[in-house]
């Protein structure tokens, strides 16, 4: 009888570790996600390495990318031109497969042209598609993917996205 409850306590504490385990990866993940976010308004396109895997790969309005450099070259390039921005980044569902997951989360982002005005020069709303694995650094993004939903232009000139 010892032996029965022994063994239903151990079996009951691998569920909860494995189900643990899934809530710390799925929060880690949305906070790659929120990460992204706070490092493109910072303007710190340096540290974009920080979330996304060497081999990571991007498909965005601004275009498409390969590697780390890459995306950090391709971010820089499509957010020059503008003073401010601000990407909030909501409603992340995580799908977690072993060392590999999906992220899904939707974007709405305002690029602001002049340092000196709070008027934004067009807005974004798009759906973010994000692919992820375990990496010995941690989850990290190994493919992005912006797809456009809606657009409203406040100013004159062309974002990053075709019109």
């Amino acid at each position: 009888m010892t032996e029965m409850i022994e063994a239903t306590g151990a079996a009951e504490i691998a569920r909860l570790a494995s189900e643990l385990r899934a809530i710390r990866d799925r929060q880690e993940l949305a906070h790659l996600a929120a990460r992204l976010g706070v490092l493109m308004d910072d303007k710190r396109f340096d540290d974009l390495g920080s979330i996304y895997a060497e081999d990571a790969t991007a498909a965005t309005p601004g275009g498409t990318a390969q590697g780390v450099a890459g995306l950090i070259a391709q971010a820089r390039r499509n957010h020059q031109g503008f003073a401010r921005t601000q990407h909030v980044i909501t409603n992340p569902l995580v799908e977690l497969d072993g060392d590999r997951a999906t992220v899904q989360a939707n974007l709405v982002v305002t690029f602001v042209q002049r340092s000196d005005a709070l008027e934004p020069h067009f807005t974004l709303g798009a759906r973010y598609r994000f692919e992820a694995k375990r990496t010995e650094q941690g989850w990290r993004f190994s493919r992005v993917e912006v797809t456009p939903v809606w657009r409203a232009d406040m100013g004159e000139g062309a974002g990053p996205t075709q019109r």
